[in-house]
């Protein structure tokens, strides 16, 4: 029982910290290395839609699991302090105000793009 309410407890903060890069790459002190990783990952982890879709087993999940949860992190350790609690406090208000996070455009092209490069790569592979 405990080892499921810790995973809630994780999950909640993963998706806290999304929001929390969502308010940085918006924040006009954010360093711009971090603020392109910021979006990047945000683009990602609010996009309605999986670079890998989550149907396909196992590999479904690993962005989910892995890939998102390790780039949020990354990318929030990078922050600077004074940035990262003003816009911890922002992602916290936006979700006690809209009780869901936002979704990103951008993701969608994102992970379309990558879809599109990924099969034109294979064809052009599979052709010759």
């Amino acid at each position: 029982m405990r080892f499921l309410q810790a995973i809630r407890v994780w999950a909640k903060k993963i998706k806290r910290d999304s929001v929390t890069l969502w308010f940085a790459e918006k924040h006009p002190c954010t360093p711009k290395l971090i603020k392109f990783l910021g979006m990047f990952v945000v683009a990602y982890a609010l996009s309605p839609i999986d670079l890998i879709p989550d149907f396909i087993p196992v590999l479904g999940y690993l962005d989910d699991v892995i890939l998102l949860p390790a780039l949020t992190w990354l990318t929030v350790k990078l922050l600077p302090m004074d940035i990262l609690i003003v816009c911890q406090q922002q992602a916290d208000d936006w979700m006690q105000e809209k009780q869901a996070k936002p979704t990103s455009r951008w993701g969608i092209v994102l992970v379309v793009s990558v879809w599109a490069v990924t099969a034109v790569v294979l064809w052009n592979w599979v052709s010759f």
